[in-house]
């Protein structure tokens, strides 16, 4: 079965899609986005994380990162 951007199941033919869109556009059915399987909490705290580590680094680390990253990414593969 055809996903969609978002992972979410589809029907394979135009027909069966055109009938899933007029059921959503009417209320009939629920466009439902696509269960990830990860913890909402989890999800929050690792972004609360991320935001918390880069406001304790000071400007000069976060560009010492950024350039070691960088410096990775362009690497020339052996």
């Amino acid at each position: 079965m055809p996903k969609g951007p978002n992972g979410e199941k589809r029907p394979a033919d135009a027909i069966g899609l055109a009938v899933m869109i007029g059921r959503i556009a009417t209320g009939e059915a629920e466009s439902v986005a696509p269960d990830d399987g990860k913890d909402p909490a989890a999800k929050a705290l690792g972004a609360k994380g991320g935001k918390a580590r880069a406001s304790s680094m000071t400007p000069e680390r976060r560009a010492e990162i950024a350039k070691a990253a960088a410096a990775k990414r362009w690497a020339k593969p052996e």
